[in-house]
């Protein structure tokens, strides 16, 4: 009985699956509105989150408001989680002292709490399964 309820509820989803969906991001937190903030998506567990190959779709975009709203579009349901950093100085990359520690600004979508190393892809994963996902990144500085 549980076994055809669960299929049942699995049925309505997988043929939604041909359909694509948008999503919103909101960045929130921005130290200030210096360089640009680039948003990375990633629809598994490898390289997330810095393997740039590995990246389903990218966008970097000036600040001209905040919080930022950026969005995506074309997006299949499923699982994906984001990784987010204030580039400063305009180098797509996420810059780090000489302990390896971010100088800039950086978060992941759920926003889980970084302790010493970034979140597994698990902690930031959130599911896409409708036309319009929206979700909030607080940035982080140390």
């Amino acid at each position: 009985m549980l076994l055809l309820a669960v299929m049942g509820l699995a049925l309505p989803l997988s043929a939604k699956a041909g359909f694509k969906s948008k999503l919103a991001v909101e960045i929130d937190g921005l130290k200030n509105k210096q360089g640009q903030v680039c948003v990375s998506i990633f629809a598994s567990s490898q390289g997330f989150p810095n393997n740039r190959d590995r990246i389903l779709q990218t966008q970097c975009t000036k600040i001209n408001e905040t919080p930022l709203l950026m969005s995506f579009d074309n997006l299949k349901a499923g699982n994906y989680a984001v990784a987010v950093i204030h580039d400063q100085n305009n180098d797509s990359t996420l810059n780090l002292n000489g302990l390896g520690m971010p100088i800039e600004g950086f978060g992941f979508s759920r926003n889980p709490e970084i302790r010493t190393s970034a979140p597994k892809f698990g902690e930031a994963a959130f599911l896409v399964a409708g036309p319009n996902t929206n979700i909030q990144i607080q940035l982080k500085y140390f």
